[in-house]
């Protein structure tokens, strides 16, 4: 299984390849790894966490955590991201041009986003047709409009290298971290 599992009734975390025994101290805010009395568990935002019963000694239910991301992804979830990311700037836009040129639509419009998020595209642009179908068309014809602009300036190996850059910048900073330097306090040593 993909993931990590913690069983809190039992106390052992199960990292895919066997068990090891943590010290569940109640309410001391434990973490999930051995010898981590200071972090607390936390479940990564894009984890998806199901209860099933436990299969242990004890019994009861164990939280179960699958990451995914394997290399085999398909990566729809990118492109629904994208999609959503383009409906959100083409919903941005189109309220700029309302805002300048016609101020009713735009306080109409405006009252409808504040409702309805842009930001899950095909939702809001469904809701948006049945209101009003101008409107939704014209989001939908700026969002491929953007999304055209978008590949013709996108530089695939310049993003390569900003994520390789930042992912490098990253380290370095906790390295820096967690790197003990020696002092330069020479009065402490006292020679002879």
């Amino acid at each position: 299984m993909v993931g990590v599992q913690v069983m809190p009734a039992v106390g052992a975390v199960d990292v895919g390849l066997g068990r090891r025994r943590v010290a569940a101290a109640s309410g001391s805010g434990a973490g999930i790894f051995v010898g981590d009395s200071r972090r607390r568990s936390r479940r990564p935002a894009a984890c998806s966490v199901r209860l099933r019963h436990s299969r242990g000694r004890r019994g009861g239910l164990a939280i179960v955590c699958n990451l995914g991301g394997t290399y085999e992804d398909d990566f729809s979830d990118v492109d629904k991201q994208l999609m959503n990311y383009f409906t959100y700037k083409a919903v941005r836009t189109v309220m700029t041009q309302l805002y300048e040129m016609n101020p009713p639509s735009y306080r109409w419009f405006y009252n409808f986003v504040a409702v309805n998020k842009p930001t899950e595209g095909k939702f809001f642009l469904r809701a948006l047709v049945k209101e009003r179908q101008e409107l939704a068309e014209r989001v939908m014809i700026t969002r491929l409009h953007l999304y055209g602009k978008w590949i013709k300036k996108c530089d695939h190996a310049k993003m390569y290298e900003k994520i390789s850059d930042e992912n490098l910048e990253l380290m370095r900073e906790r390295l820096m971290e967690t790197v003990i330097w020696p002092t330069d306090d020479t009065s402490s040593e006292k020679i002879g």
